[in-house]
Parts: structure tokens; C-alpha cells; sequence
């Protein structure tokens, strides 16, 4: 959430700075509400010292036996009134809220300034494309063909973009998942199994809430309403809502396997074959939580062990910033990873890293005590996949196929599926 004095103190430049962000429509209200709130304020503070100067009137004027209807009329009119102006204070508040739950974060200065991902800046490209003596066939060929991949029968079962692994295929998928959480636990990343079902004030908090209600399922019933999550960045980064941490206790390194879930709202038409584009998809997340200065390296090293992956399985990619214009609402700066796929003869994203600064500890109030000090600040929260396991099985079977139609399996996977080397058709 941004941060409502920088709004106050350079309404103007956060503005400017958010131009290809997207500034939303309302944020203009913002200096209006704010005013009249801290107007209302300054009412409020000025009759209670009015009531204050009262309260010792009336009682001596009771004392000598005055009459103290008056003064005691207009105690009553000022506490109306001081009622009154709590209900226009927490109103405006509700207002001012809204609007700064679904301002962007400020793009940190290294970020590339631009509207799509057009302008997005290439930093780095790993590994060899693979070279076939054949024509190199999408995922989704590949899989069906070696039949580990059922996609009819899923759609059977729960209707368009969802998934169904047979044999081998399942075991990939899941010597990945093994394989990410070993990698990341190697790192230093301690591994956690979060609730896939949370609650609104989660959602909320990560930064999911108020602007991607459209893109979340959801349980039935306004008392008990929970979403499923899209990411287990969102759990992972409400672990510790409303606590204050110590600063020996930082840097923490949080990492865990879940199955994600989103709607995909707007994306009709886009990456309707195979395991690109799933309302259901498995994923190993990363999460940090650390001192402020230390955020953007942080961010660099989080990259790194993403990127660790993808080079122990051998897979060539590239590693790009997003323009201002392309970052999710809540980062300050993102890398995003996009691996190679011959079949489908381009790049696509496999993990996106991103530093979000104060942005998610603001919504989520999770703060640190610097040592020595008595006051305590706002953490810097970081999430990145390490990897989208669905997308890196469809890298494997796109760089990894064979002119006989079988898919040679990553050494470093082998270990993770007793030794087998190949998957072929059965």
C-alpha cells in the first residue's frame, strides 16, 4: 500500500511517477478526502479542549448551587457534534483507504519507464537453444503422444484449462517439486505447507484485494467466505501480519510447494492448449523478509536461486526487467525468467522476482524493531517463483524431446525418479 505521508507531503510527484503505471481514476479524491479529514481532525481536537474547560465550569457552578443547564446544553451540543465529526472522519478514512489499496507501488529508478512489455530491458540470456534434426513439437504434443499428458479426460472432468499427468508425467511433475524445495532449502530457505483457503484480510494484505477480485475463486457465504489462494506468496507473506519482529530475527527465507488457483479473467483466447494457462497449476514460491536496505540485493540474490534451477536442469533462458508499465501492482522492481521453448519457438515467462519494498509489509503491518532502537520500521518483503512446476515440465518435454518421440529426463532429476533416465512411450 503506498504510503499515505508521501502522498501528502508530493502528491504531484507520485503522480508523475506513476503515469505509466496506471493512475487510478480516483487517486485526484485523494488530496480533497485528506484535507477535510485532517480539517475534521483539528475540529475534533479543538472541542475536546472546549469540553475539557467545560467539564470543571459546570461542576463548580453545581457547587455553589448556579444554574448549570447552559453550560451543560453545550457540552451536549459539543459532544453531538464531536460524534458527529467521528462519523465524517471514519468515512473519509474508508475513502482514503480504498483509494491507496489499489495505487501502485513506485518504480524503483534502475526500471525500465515505459506502458508494455514492449519496453521491457533484456539483462542477461543463459545456455545454448537446443538444435533438432527433426521439427521440434509443442508440449502438448509431446506429452499426449507419450501419453503422460490427458488433457480430454480433464476437461471431461472439470471443464477448459485444467490439466490431467499420467505415469511418468505425474512423476516429473512431482521430482521437480522435490527437487525446487531441495535446491531452496540449500539456500537457506526454511519450507512451509500453508492453507490453500484464506481469508479476506490475506488477500487483502498481499495485495491480491481490492483490484484482482475478478481473477480469485471463492467459497460461498459473506460470514465465512475464504479464496483459494493464487500463489503461496499469498500465505507465505501473512505468517507474520501484525507482529513485530526483532532484527536478529531478519532475514527470513520462507519457501513451500502448493497448488495455485486462478479464474484468468481476460485471458480468453490466450494459451488455450497444453499447461501454459491453467485455473489450476502447482508452483514453489519464494519469500523474504528483510531490513530495507538490504532489499535490492536480496532481490538480485532470490533471482539468482531461481535461476539456479533453471541451469541445474540445463535450460536455456533469459532474464528480463519489466518496464514501470508491466510490474504487478505491488512491486518496485521485477525480473522476470523466461525459458526457452523450441516447440513453441519462444521465450515465456517461468518466474517472476520481485521486490515490493514496504508496499506488502504496510498492508500486512508487519515491522521490525532495529536494535537499539525503540521504534520500529516497516520490513521489505520479496516473492519469486522458484519455479512455475507446470511451465518447467513444459520445457523439459519441448527441449528434452527426441526424434523417436521419448524425452530424455535432466540428470540432476534422475536421483528424484530412481534413476530413470528417459521418458518413453509405454
Amino acid at each position: 500500500m503506498i504510503d499515505s505521508k508521501l502522498l501528502r507531503d508530493d502528491f504531484q510527484g507520485v503522480v508523475s511517477r506513476l503515469e505509466t503505471r496506471g493512475v487510478p481514476e480516483n487517486l485526484s479524491q485523494w488530496q480533497d478526502l485528506d484535507s477535510q479529514r485532517r480539517s475534521l481532525l483539528s475540529e475534533a481536537e479543538n472541542i475536546r479542549a472546549e469540553k475539557n474547560k467545560l467539564n470543571p465550569e459546570i461542576a463548580k457552578a453545581k457547587k455553589s448551587g448556579e444554574d448549570a443547564s447552559e453550560l451543560l446544553a453545550d457540552l451536549k451540543k459539543k459532544g453531538e457534534r464531536e460524534k458527529q465529526i467521528n462519523q465524517q472522519v471514519a468515512e473519509a478514512e474508508l475513502k482514503l483507504k480504498e483509494i491507496e489499496l489499489i495505487v501502485p507501488n513506485l518504480p524503483e529508478e534502475s526500471v525500465p519507464i515505459g506502458k508494455t512489455e514492449a519496453d521491457n530491458r533484456v539483462e542477461k540470456i543463459w545456455g545454448e537453444k537446443p538444435e533438432f534434426d527433426f521439427q521440434a513439437k509443442p508440449h502438448w504434443e509431446v506429452g499426449e503422444n507419450l501419453g503422460i499428458l490427458d488433457f480430454e479426460r480433464a476437461a471431461k472432468i472439470s471443464g477448459a484449462r485444467f490439466s490431467l499427468y499420467r505415469g511418468d508425467g505425474a512423476r516429473l511433475e512431482r521430482a521437480l517439486i522435490n527437487f525446487m524445495l531441495e535446491e531452496h532449502r540449500k539456500n537457506g530457505y526454511q519450507e512451509i505447507i500453508p492453507p490453500l483457503l484464506v481469508k479476506e484480510e490475506s488477500m487483502t494484505a498481499s495485495g491480491q484485494l481490492p483490484k484482482f477480485e475478478e481473477d480469485l475463486f471463492k467459497t460461498e457465504g459473506e460470514d465465512d467466505k475464504r479464496y483459494l489462494i493464487p500463489t503461496s506468496e499469498v500465505a507465505l507473506v501473512n505468517i507474520y501480519r501484525d507482529e513485530i519482529l526483532e532484527e536478529a530475527d531478519l532475514p527470513v527465507y520462507l519457501t513451500a510447494f502448493t497448488p495455485c488457483f486462478r479464474a484468468e479473467a481476460g485471458s480468453h483466447g490466450r494459451d488455450v492448449r497444453g499447461l501454459i494457462r491453467l485455473h489450476q497449476f502447482n508452483k514453489v514460491e519464494l519469500v523474504k523478509l528483510v531490513e530495507p536496505e538490504q532489499s535490492f540485493n536480496e532481490l538480485e540474490k532470490l533471482t539468482e536461486n531461481a535461476e539456479g534451477v533453471l541451469e541445474a536442469l540445463g535450460l536455456p533462458y533469459q532474464r528480463v526487467t519489466l518496464s514501470s508499465g508491466d510490474m504487478g501492482l505491488a512491486a518496485a522492481k521485477t525480473y522476470d525468467l523466461e525459458v526457452w521453448l523450441p516447440g513453441m519457438d519462444a521465450y515465456r515467462e517461468i518466474s517472476s522476482c520481485s521486490n515490493t519494498t514496504d508496499y506488502q509489509s504496510r498492508r500486512s503491518k508487519i515491522r521490525y524493531r532495529p536494535a537499539g532502537e525503540k521504534k520500529p520500521k516497516l520490513v521489505h518483503m520479496l516473492n519469486g517463483s522458484g519455479l512455475a512446476v507446470g511451465r518447467t515440465v513444459v520445457a523439459i518435454l519441448e527441449n528434452y524431446q527426441q526424434k523417436d518421440g521419448s524425452v530424455v529426463v535432466p540428470e540432476v532429476l534422475r536421483p528424484f525418479m530412481a534413476g530413470q533416465d528417459r521418458i518413453a512411450k509405454v
